[in-house]
């Protein structure tokens, strides 16, 4: 049985396509458990579970929730929104309730199948020797994706030839919080999220192999790796671990996505079920990684020991400890309290707090455990890829044996989609509203409701939903779902904060206190149930829209990147400012409130339009097409240029190409176009100083990561731009005023 700790899906696709390869020895005794305390949120994660389970012909597998715990969730839990254009839908009734009393669940085993982690556990362990932290007796090993014992963390490294402004982030410490370095630089993702659950693990005697980020480490995604598998997509689980890497790779946070993500838990399932396929063999022998036994602890608390601070609950305000701890050991000291926990700095230094740290020890409190230390070369040494794993991967993915049965759009002879839209044309509409919603479960009832009211009364015009309250932010396609379903799929939905005010974290806004949303159950009655609808959001019609991170993007035109003294802005009026941009100058503050906050931004800077600002070009193309809107940007084009030609007044009118170039990056065919990005740390100034408001500076230490617009195909960009204006399709209804003076100066039946 293999513990999902953290919700990648590629992890459970390979596990899967591993374990059917060697069904007569795993098959019978298969479980699967989801830990959500970290990554991902209860009833998200176990509807992708269940359908990767339907999509791979494997409906038997028992599925089981454990304990419950953005950028983070939100593209986790919808895998960037990838889960629903492709993932068949399980037909198989499963509902989200928990019954504590296993005997009145009992009385409904023929409506539930969804069952808690713990007894999934008991019934597969029961069953006979499993590998998996339950039923001592009768496991025989314990596989963990987590921890760090001699780890150097690669990221956050400034490159060898980097630019003098560079600050290093985590380069060099043991563990990988990237959201927390400043305060805790030991502790792995994993670890962190249930340091004491770890211990008690890594102490229960039962063997443990650990691939922590030691072997990790070595993994990262490499470019020749991921063109490879770009090219190695022959079956449906292929396609989408590559649908959910690409998207991974496309909205990663920086510009380092080749040095930062690393094969953490699919590597984890290629090593287990090698070192079982090899069993009995001497120090776990297996393909992927090289082994070492290692003597480690789990630190749960900061020293000082035996102090009573208010941060440790298995301590502060108890007679007895939990557990029948020691009043002064090692658990009962500091207990890391948030991001920002003011015990964890360090004056001009590396934080101090080790919570969930997996250090190397010889003392009584270190436990003997096999440590994968790094990934294997590849045997083949004409390879491109430098890994072992990373070719039987690709082949394990692609072998057509016990592959997926179909995807969405293939399980049904006529799959098409639909998009409702009424007509209204004809109808007077009354109240315009807007719907705010927390996606409780009586605002879906409310929502109904709203929509069978006659337009002639209420206009529902959008409806925003806040992923504060009662339901997660993915929950969010329930209302995408439950409007096709009424044929509204014309309603426009928005997504609010993930956090309630002033709960995101200063520094690193994706992460942030939970002090309110808390106060909802995590589990069953609570978040589990809202974000199911209680079993029942899976009875509602697909819809064709859903949240997808694709969709996510903010797109920026303007702003100017100077390169050198003489390579100078646009705002000619104001000789003073020689390397601002107009967009960004006409209101610097708010430019400014924008790119800090915290969108995903593609800014599109004065520099990269002025490569396809080119007017006899794009007129020559625009020759070529015959609609209305066609000839009337011609003309319009036409005139600018004449005018600039003709009176230095107008020698600034091809600074109007720009908003031209952001719709075509928008919407435009990708691949024909060729954008080059380039992710940079960049500062707007906005001191109220004319003569450099608007400008735009690199700040290696305190700006916003953006993503600029480096370069794209110029002919690629002037056909785009005229073939989509030249389509007939959602052509001009009128083509002039003319056309129209002629229309009303004859009778409608001779029209």
């Amino acid at each position: 049985m293999f513990w999902l700790r953290k919700f990648w899906i590629i992890i459970l696709v390979l596990a899967l396509m591993f374990l059917e390869q060697r069904s007569t020895l795993f098959r019978p005794n298969l479980g699967i458990t989801i830990n959500t305390n970290a990554w991902t949120d209860a009833g998200h994660a176990v509807n992708q579970i269940y359908d990767i389970l339907y999509m791979m012909g494997r409906d038997d597998i028992a599925v089981g929730v454990g304990g419950e715990g953005l950028r983070g969730r939100l593209d986790f839990e919808t895998n960037y929104g990838i889960r629903k254009s492709f993932l068949p839908q399980v037909q198989k009734v499963r509902r989200f309730i928990f019954f504590f009393d296993l005997s009145v669940r009992h009385l409904f085993q023929h409506s539930t199948s969804m069952e808690s982690g713990q007894q999934v556990m008991i019934q597969k362990t029961s069953a006979g020797p499993i590998t998996n932290p339950h039923l001592k007796r009768n496991i025989e090993h314990i596989y963990v994706m987590g921890g760090g014992v001699r780890s150097n963390n690669p990221t956050g490294c400034c490159p060898k030839h980097g630019t003098p402004h560079c600050h290093p982030r985590q380069c060099g410490d043991p563990g990988n919080l990237f959201t927390d370095y400043n305060t805790n630089p030991y502790a792995e993702f994993n670890i962190f999220g249930d340091p004491f659950t770890a211990y008690q693990v890594l102490h229960s005697g039962i063997p443990v192999t650990l691939v922590s980020l030691d072997a990790t480490n070595t993994i990262p995604i490499t470019e020749d790796f991921f063109k490879a598998f770009e090219q190695s997509q022959w079956t449906y689980e292929a396609q989408y671990c590559f649908k959910s890497l690409k998207m991974a790779r496309d909205t990663w946070f920086d510009d380092r996505f080749y040095t930062s993500y690393f094969m953490w838990d699919s590597f984890t399932s290629g090593v287990a079920v090698s070192i079982m396929r090899n069993y009995g063999k001497n120090n776990a022998e297996n393909e992927f990684a090289e082994m070492e036994y290692m003597n480690i602890s789990v630190v749960t608390s900061n020293e000082p020991y035996g102090i009573c601070d208010g941060s440790n609950p298995l301590f502060d305000g108890l007679h007895f400890p939990k557990f029948k701890l020691n009043k002064s050991g090692l658990h009962s000291g500091h207990v890391q309290m948030g991001l920002r926990d003011p015990f964890c700095f360090v004056e001009n230094g590396r934080g101090k707090c080790k919570d969930g740290y997996t250090e190397e020890g010889t003392g009584p409190d270190s436990v003997r455990v096999l440590v994968a230390t790094k990934a294997k070369p590849n045997h083949d040494l004409t390879s491109k890829l430098n890994r072992e794993f990373f070719t039987n991967l690709l082949d394990v993915l692609n072998r057509p044996e016990n592959t997926a049965r179909f995807n969405l759009t293939t399980e049904f002879p006529h799959f098409r989609q639909a998009f409702y839209e009424p007509d209204f044309k004809n109808k007077t509409l009354g109240k315009p509203v807007v719907f705010d919603m927390d996606m409780s479960t009586g605002d879906f009832m409310a929502l109904f409701y709203l929509l069978k009211v006659p337009v002639e009364l209420l206009n529902l015009k959008a409806i925003l939903v806040s992923p504060t309250g009662w339901a997660n932010a993915a929950a969010i396609d329930i209302v995408y779902d439950l409007l096709h379903m009424m044929g509204r799929d014309d309603i426009p939905v928005g997504l609010g904060d993930v956090f309630a005010m002033s709960q995101s974290d200063q520094i690193f806004h994706l992460v942030g206190d939970c002090k309110y949303a808390k106060a909802i159950p995590h589990g069953s009655g609570g978040f589990l149930d809202s974000d199911t609808l209680y079993g029942l959001a899976r009875d509602l019609p697909r819809s064709p829209r859903r949240y997808t991170a694709e969709n996510s993007n903010v797109y920026i035109v303007g702003g100017h990147i100077s390169r050198s003294s003489l390579d100078k802005g646009n705002v000619f009026t104001i000789p003073s400012n020689k390397y601002a941009e107009f967009n960004l100058f006409l209101d610097p503050i708010a430019a400014k409130t924008v790119f800090e906050s915290g969108l995903n931004i593609t800014l599109i800077p004065l520099g990269t339009q002025r490569k396809v600002s080119r007017f006899v070009k794009t007129i020559k193309r625009l020759q070529l097409t015959r609609t209305p809107e066609a000839r009337f940007v011609k003309s319009l084009l036409s005139r600018l240029y004449t005018l600039k030609q003709a009176h230095h007044r107008y020698r600034h009118t091809d600074i109007f190409f720009g908003e031209i170039l952001g719709a075509i990056l928008m919407a435009g065919d990708q691949r024909k176009l060729k954008p080059t990005m380039q992710e940079m740390p960049i500062k707007v100034i906005a001191e109220g100083i004319e003569a450099i408001d608007g400008q735009i500076l690199i700040d290696e230490k305190h700006g916003k990561l953006v993503q600029i617009l480096k370069n794209i195909d110029p002919m690629a960009y002037y056909d785009q731009f005229a073939d989509r204006l030249g389509d007939e399709k959602q052509s001009a209804v009128l083509g002039s005023l003319d056309e129209q003076r002629k229309m009303w100066n004859t009778p409608p039946n001779r029209t």
